[in-house]
């Protein structure tokens, strides 16, 4: 047998099971979509898998705490310069948030796994692991390989719980970066700036005849 309840906050609204250790659904608060978000073809309804790593439910989800840390998780490359982007990009989100713990990892093909960075979190002191998978759109990654990958690194640290958050999805700042990058490109190919970073030394970024 088993029930749900549903809470809602300014931030965002969710529903969670009673019984049974399934996972809770979570629509965060950014994402705004006419009609019922449930029946898009664009979004799926379960936002954020959450566990207590051992049983037990959340009844909220806040920010960032004290005894918190982060995992930035990406597909991981075989081309080690685009798997040292996700270093780099790290590194930029700890001095922006002044999170404590921030760990990147590579789904696969490149280390740091998710595993190490499980571990090495909570040698740092991590009451509570966050992964944040470094996605565009919830696919097979998001729905099955990180939630699989993250449960097998916490089977080594239990009593130590952990949240899967939704990918970046259909975020409104995304379209001031995709506008961002476009706008640079242009004005790289017209010759007033130099390559990005991402492009720097491929010569991918000009016009195509």
């Amino acid at each position: 047998m088993e029930a749900s309840s549903s809470s809602s906050s300014s931030s965002l609204t969710f529903t969670r099971r009673e019984f049974g250790g399934g996972p809770c659904w979570v629509i965060p608060g950014f994402v705004k979509l006419p009609g019922d978000p449930f029946k898009t073809k664009y979004l799926s309804s379960r936002f954020c898998f959450a566990t207590a790593n051992g049983g037990g439910f959340r009844k909220e989800l806040k920010g960032v705490g004290r005894g918190d840390a982060v995992i930035i998780v990406d597909h991981g490359s075989r081309r080690n310069d685009s798997n040292l982007m996700l270093n780099e990009f790290v590194v930029m989100f700890r001095e922006k948030t002044k999170y404590p713990i921030v760990e990147p990892a590579h789904m696969e093909l490149a280390e740091p796994s998710i595993k190490d960075a499980f571990s090495s979190c909570v040698q740092q002191g991590a009451q509570r692991v966050i992964v944040s998978p470094f996605f565009l759109f919830p696919g097979r990654h998001w729905h099955q390989d990180i939630p699989s990958l993250t449960a097998e690194a916490a089977k080594d640290h239990p009593g130590v719980p952990y949240v899967i958050t939704a990918p970046l999805g259909l975020h409104e700042l995304l379209v001031d970066v995709v506008n961002d990058r476009i706008n640079y490109c242009l004005s790289h190919v017209a010759g007033e700036e130099d390559e990005c970073s991402v492009c720097a030394g491929t010569g991918k970024c000009r016009l195509y005849n």
